[in-house]
Order: C-alpha cells, then sequence, then structure tokens
C-alpha cells in the first residue's frame, strides 16, 4: 500500500528531489556512524573526525581515513543508487542532495548529486586549500603533502565542528524550496541542517516519502513511511514506474 502510494505522489510530482543517508551506503556493506553496527559504537568521533583530532595526531586520523576510503572505494552501487539514478536520467528526479561522502550515487549513474559533507574522494591541502581527487586511498605513512606549498592534506569531508559547505548548503535548500515532493532514505533525521530539508518541503505544502527500517523524528509529519530498507523500497518503487510510465 505504501509502495503504491510513493509511486502515485512520484508520478504526481512537479519537482521531486531526494535526501539520502548512511543507511543507503549501509546496503553496499559500507559502515553507519549510528547504527547498531556503526563506526561511532568502536571509536569516538571527537578521536578521529575533528580538527583538534587532526591537529592532535594526523597519523592516526589519516590511518582510519585510509581505511575508509578503502572501503568505500570497493564498495559497489546498490539498487536504491541505481533507482534513483534512474528517476533522475527519466526527468522525474530533479536533484539529489546526500549525507554521505562516498561516490555510490555518482558511479550508479546520477548527475546533480550534492554532497553535504564532503567527500572521500577528495582530499585537501590544510593551508592554501588545494584540492586534489584521488581514485585510490592515500596510503600512510609517510602523511599525505600539498604539491603547491607542501602542507599537511586533510580528508576532503566536513568534520565535526565544522562548517558545511556555504555553496553546496545553499544550492540544496534552493532545490527543496522548489519541491513539492521529497523521497528522504536511510537518514536518521536527526543530523543538523540535512535534517531540516524534508522540513522545507512540508512547509510549503509539500509531501515527504520517507524510507527506513526504523522511525525516525520525522516518520510522524512523513505522508508515506516506508519501513524498509531503500534498496528494496526503491527498487519497488522504479520496477512499478517502469510499467506504469516508461
Amino acid at each position: 500500500m505504501m509502495i503504491s502510494q510513493a509511486v502515485e505522489l512520484i508520478l504526481g510530482s512537479k519537482y521531486l528531489t531526494a535526501l539520502t543517508g548512511a543507511g543507503v551506503s549501509a546496503e553496499s556493506g559500507i559502515p553507519t556512524f549510528r547504527g547498531k553496527d556503526g563506526l561511532w559504537n568502536k571509536y569516538k568521533p571527537e578521536e578521529l573526525a575533528t580538527p583538534e583530532a587532526f591537529a592532535n595526531n594526523p597519523q592516526l586520523v589519516w590511518e582510519w581515513y585510509s581505511w575508509r576510503m578503502s572501503v568505500v572505494f570497493a564498495a559497489k552501487p546498490n539498487p536504491a543508487h541505481y533507482a534513483l539514478a534512474e528517476l533522475e536520467k527519466a526527468g522525474i528526479l530533479k536533484s539529489l542532495v546526500t549525507q554521505n561522502v562516498d561516490d555510490l550515487h555518482e558511479r550508479a549513474g546520477s548527475k546533480k548529486v550534492l554532497h553535504l559533507h564532503g567527500s572521500l574522494r577528495v582530499v585537501r591541502c590544510t593551508n592554501c586549500g588545494y584540492e586534489i581527487y584521488v581514485s585510490e586511498p592515500i596510503k600512510v605513512p609517510p602523511l599525505p603533502r600539498c604539491e603547491k606549498c607542501n602542507s599537511l592534506m586533510r580528508p576532503g569531508v566536513v568534520w565535526f565542528g565544522e562548517m558545511l559547505p556555504k555553496d553546496v548548503l545553499d544550492e540544496a535548500f534552493s532545490e527543496v524550496s522548489k519541491s513539492d515532493v521529497i523521497i528522504v532514505a536511510g537518514t536518521s533525521a536527526v543530523v543538523q541542517p540535512a535534517a531540516s530539508l524534508p522540513l522545507i518541503v512540508k512547509r510549503s505544502g509539500g509531501f515527504i516519502i520517507e524510507i527506513n527500517p526504523n522511525e525516525t523524528p520525522l516518520t510522524n509529519i512523513s505522508d508515506v513511511s516506508i519501513r524498509m530498507p531503500a534498496g528494496k523500497a526503491l527498487n519497488e518503487i522504479i520496477n512499478r514506474i517502469r510499467e506504469s510510465h516508461f
């Protein structure tokens, strides 16, 4: 029943966007941060994902991020990534905002992807801001140095206590302000400002389709709430859309 309602809202939408979180990538074997097997149950965030941690022990932080890169770069897109890419290719999904720092959406074929929390494919200079795109995990030691100024390089992700990239955040708010329907898949809906994006759609009279095996703070205001993993739910949704629309 909920799948049918989601399909109806998606096909009736004038401007559909999507917000994805760690639960989507978890189905590709990438550990989440807040689930029962989440990374933060094994490591303290303040030890690994803050500017202070990096300043105090860049070797430890880089070793952890090198491991994360190896896991993420070896992962493959799952049905959720492919379904969202197909919706975009069909002209139905206008843009995709993600809290994930992997590139699985892009590898599945999505083009309009806004990374709120940065990307593990990017390594940035701590001094001059010079960025490089990496196809392989950074091997440490030695610690990576900037080819422009020889300063220490850091992962191109947003750490705790840091501001989100303003240009990306502004574009995300612009996209949801135009949306009449938003798919929210695999996110805990507790991390701000991403958690506020679906509320903008709701306040303007739009509809929220939540896809998550667990209830979240968003569940009670969602118009459709599907208690399934994102891959399974979105695969069912895209199959029904193919039958009725393509």
